[in-house]
């Protein structure tokens, strides 16, 4: 995209007003659960670029989406996207329109791939961080219920203290944190944190704890989500 403070070309602004109409689209990998959700947001987010700034290399493809039923069928689903995206891929235009729009964004000096992959690496580290996680967090919860402790703020507290440290490990960029943490608290398995857990080394106070949480919760946030929305989930 352009730079602050230079005025903008007749081509950049129609670029940039059609990304903006797309963001809404782009937002949809917040909602993924896999790669191959993840390529259907992408896919559409082009698809949704051509429509606005390359009609010849995008009114093929619609031609080619319209005339299956499949497709008008599953329109006002949840499956509605999906369909439309598999159809689209099987128009032998497709790659030529998609190729045409990465090429439309190099010339106002966007790089789409560069713009995606961020997200996508973010939805999947994350979706693979809580998945290791689920288990922990549901043997926590269960444990906070059988004493009566849901509501407790101190134990809920402890317990996601856990729950986080286990997040990290799943989290490149937080190898380092995540063993300076299980020094502290003295863990004699890294990977088995409940192990000889001492409640009172677990201080969410410690510097060491800090660079750990906010690192989780920056990871989240790549990810399209919170740790609140995903404790709860």
């Amino acid at each position: 995209m352009s730079s602050l403070g230079k005025e903008l070309s007749p081509d950049e602004i129609e670029f940039t007003n059609a990304f903006n109409h797309q963001r809404r689209t782009l937002a949809g990998f917040a909602s993924c659960y896999d790669k191959n959700e993840l390529d259907i947001v992408r896919d559409a987010f082009y698809l949704g670029l051509a429509r606005d700034l390359l009609p010849k290399a995008y009114n093929p493809i619609a031609n080619h989406i319209v005339i299956d039923s499949t497709v008008a069928i599953l329109s006002d689903t949840s499956e509605g996207i999906t369909a439309m995206i598999t159809r689209a891929r099987t128009s032998d235009k497709w790659k030529k329109m998609v190729h045409a729009v990465q090429q439309k964004a190099a010339s106002v000096g966007s790089n789409l791939e560069s713009i995606w992959k961020p997200l996508e690496q973010g939805r999947l580290e994350w979706l693979q961080a809580i998945n290791a996680a689920h288990p922990i967090k549901m043997l926590l919860k269960k444990a906070l219920d059988k004493d009566n402790a849901l509501k407790s703020l101190g134990d809920v507290s402890d317990a996601k203290m856990v729950w986080i440290y286990v997040l990290s490990l799943n989290i490149s960029k937080l190898n380092e944190a995540a063993i300076q943490w299980s020094n502290v608290v003295q863990m004699p398995h890294p990977t088995q944190p409940l192990n000889d857990y001492n409640v009172a080394l677990w201080d969410s106070r410690k510097d060491e704890w800090a660079k750990l949480d906010l690192g989780v919760q920056a990871a989240a946030e790549r990810g399209g989500s919170t740790l609140e929305s995903a404790w709860d989930a």
